[in-house]
């Protein structure tokens, strides 16, 4: 099961990306901006890998494993859509997480857009929500740029700065894509649950 993008190519996450989600995920670079900081020990990416395995079961749909085209054997990165909880509540969340090397290059806009167009398309999800600290400024024009808006500001960590709400409902992305060509091929699919 794969899906493409003008430079990147994603499929769901297997066991066998194990130790490439430990490398990205326990990187001190990638978690500059998270205040819980990088996975200490492989048990982490463990616990995260069965989770991700299980959504795919519960939900249909759930984090991509991320390669370029340019160099289909390396993993550079995980991201996408998946199911997770903000404020005590269930939401869509667009999320990503490159290795520094792919930095810079628009990758993470790149997958966003992706991502958004598997989540209304492929698994009929109503909208996509995207979390990010005030001052990471990248991720927000990222974000941004990936047509989601700004909702609220959540003063969730104490002596840190607050996390920020982004949104985009099926209805707003579909008015705005309407006239969209569809350049991406969906190569293969299983169905998604609706939310």
């Amino acid at each position: 099961m794969y899906w493409e993008s003008e430079r990147l190519l994603y499929r769901f996450t297997l066991r066998d990306d194990l130790d490439d989600l430990f490398r990205i995920f326990g990187d001190p670079e990638t978690h500059r901006f998270n205040p819980m900081g990088p996975w200490t020990d492989k048990s982490h990416a463990v616990h995260s890998m069965a989770l991700r395995l299980q959504s795919y079961q519960d939900d249909g749909f759930g984090d991509w494993t991320i390669f370029e085209k340019a160099r289909p054997e390396k993993i550079i990165g995980f991201g996408g859509v998946f199911r997770s909880r903000f404020e005590g509540h269930p939401t869509n969340n667009l999320g990503y997480r490159f290795e520094p090397e792919a930095w810079g290059k628009g990758y993470a806009t790149e997958l966003s857009l992706r991502a958004i167009r598997y989540g209304f398309e492929e698994a009929g999800l109503s909208n996509i929500t995207g979390v990010v600290r005030e001052n990471h400024l990248a991720s927000r024009r990222v974000l941004e740029k990936a047509g989601l808006t700004f909702l609220k500001k959540v003063n969730d960590l104490k002596d840190l700065p607050p996390s920020l709400m982004y949104t985009l409902s099926r209805r707003d992305w579909l008015l705005t894509n309407k006239d969209r060509a569809t350049s991406d091929q969906f190569l293969s699919a299983k169905p998604g649950r609706s939310q």
